[in-house]
């Protein structure tokens, strides 16, 4: 950079600056969220762009600067709204913004579709006073376009990489920008979303904190859908307590998104309360090995009992090999590709993209017909989607959900809880998604250590729904008691 001050503060003070740092600074007159927005271009340019080319930002807002001074004036006569008052935030690329950037799943098939309006989620973040800072690539479609393609792909964007072994760890998906770029500091927080697994794979894979709300904690409103009774958005931070401030922002319940009233009456009105470090201290932690740890490479079932032996000596009770009654149920994907086909429809017929694709039918065949750019790794999952009505109505799909509702729930997570007694469940990075996503279930990941080479790891706390204060106290307990969390070398 050619501001001195700048140059010196992005390359030490900014690289592991919390949300808490940037708001003294900003308070004592010692920064402006205009050099903030700044210092993270420069670092967007230098890192994701040339250097080591992580590819984790698609694009940038054009008006973040002019955000950002308009909230500096803001500051200065009234003071500041809130933790996020002048926070540079990222977005991933599923999420609509109201604004100059594209809205594209990380497809060329939609590249050039702006979005109306704020997903309602993104409204919250500028209320509150956020600069939204750029859209993230993830891998296309929220991986829900075909099997096989490798996360963090897409057309539009290209391949996302891991900060701390580019081309080396797997990044994640399919938030795989949001969390590779948060782990390069291009941001201290990013939003991501999940259908089973998107939030938790980056984060554990990027050694960041990643929380995956109860699905109703987030309004839907604006977000490209796979499933409406699995996804939900939900933050990416480097600390629990940054994410926790994301989170505490966007769970305001929406008029026009119905899964929001089922949110309990007692929420906490400041999240913030669940931040206890000695929330460990006599709680019980179930610890759910089968189809788990016998998948895990030698090094990282070592760190992963490792991390169960400190949950130990922070006071946790740890109840080993817990088995989810419902694990060997006849899982399938029925519920997703039938949800996914009419949420699909229903929103790319508002798509103004030049390209004309306004259905899944539509899409498809762009794909085709554009095939040397977008079928690197085919279309499977859209053209299994394609062969069912998406009426909602197929005996297939009504009988799956209620399968899925039952065996995730009441008889899956909850019946492994109320039979040990427990506060939660653990898992290691997202291996075990699944079950509580179908579930839509909440779960907090947090780093726990890293491989020998370097690669990250996390443990999951998963809980039933609507059990965040209770997950998020785990994880802050377990943070603070280790503080294993390394920065990548770049």
């Amino acid at each position: 950079m050619e501001n001195p001050k700048l140059n010196h503060l992005s390359e030490t003070w900014l690289l592991e600056a919390t949300m808490n740092d940037m708001q003294m600074k900003m308070t004592e007159g010692e920064l402006t969220a205009k050099e903030i927005v700044l210092m993270y271009l420069h670092r967007i340019a230098m890192v994701d762009k040339q250097g080591p080319q992580l590819n984790s930002v698609l694009e940038v807002n054009p008006d973040a600067i002019y955000i950002a001074e308009k909230l500096d004036r803001e500051r200065e006569e009234q003071g500041e709204r809130g933790p996020l008052h002048g926070i540079p935030v990222l977005i991933k690329d599923n999420i609509d913004t109201g604004d100059k950037m594209h809205t594209s799943a990380g497809s060329l098939a939609i590249a050039d579709h702006y979005a109306s309006d704020d997903a309602f989620l993104v409204q919250k973040l500028r209320e509150a006073g956020a600069v939204i800072l750029g859209k993230t690539n993830l891998t296309e479609w929220a991986n829900f376009m075909t099997n096989g393609m490798p996360p963090g792909y897409s057309s539009r964007g290209g391949q996302v990489l891991n900060p701390y072994g580019p081309g080396v760890f797997p990044v994640g998906g399919s938030s795989s920008g949001s969390g590779a770029a948060v782990a390069a500091n291009l941001a201290a927080i990013s939003v991501g979303t999940e259908t089973s697994g998107s939030i938790l794979s980056p984060a554990s894979q990027n050694s960041l904190v990643g929380i995956k709300p109860t699905v109703g904690m987030v309004s839907r409103r604006g977000i490209i859908p796979i499933s409406h009774t699995q996804d939900t958005a939900g933050p990416i931070a480097r600390t629990v307590t940054d994410a926790v401030k994301l989170l505490s922002v966007m769970t305001e319940k929406d008029d026009d998104d119905p899964v929001t009233s089922t949110q309990p009456s007692n929420q906490p009105d400041d999240w913030q309360t669940a931040l206890d470090t000695s929330a460990l201290k006599g709680a019980r932690i179930g610890i759910v090995r089968e189809g788990i740890f016998d998948v895990l490479d030698e090094e990282k079932k070592n760190v992963a009992n490792r991390a169960i032996t400190q949950l130990e000596a922070l006071g946790a009770t740890v109840i080993d090999e817990v088995v989810i009654p419902s694990a060997k149920a006849k899982w399938n994907v029925d519920v997703l590709i039938h949800e996914f086909k009419n949420g699909l429809n229903d929103y790319l017929r508002n798509v103004n993209s030049k390209t004309g694709v306004s259905s899944l039918t539509e899409l498809i065949t762009y794909n085709h017909e554009n095939r040397d750019k977008m079928l690197r790794y085919g279309q499977s999952l859209l053209l299994s989607a394609e062969k069912i009505s998406g009426t909602l109505t197929d005996p297939a799909y009504l009988q799956s959900l209620e399968h899925d509702q039952y065996y995730a729930s009441a008889g899956g997570i909850d019946a492994a809880l109320k039979g040990h007694n427990l506060n939660a469940l653990l898992f290691v990075n997202n291996l075990g998604a699944m079950i509580p996503a179908k579930a839509g279930y909440p779960s907090v990941t947090v780093p726990t250590g890293y491989t020998e080479q370097g690669e990250p790891v996390g443990i999951t706390f998963t809980g039933t729904a609507y059990s965040e204060p209770m997950l998020i106290g785990l994880a802050y307990s377990f943070e603070q008691g280790t503080k294993v969390r390394r920065g990548p070398k770049l």
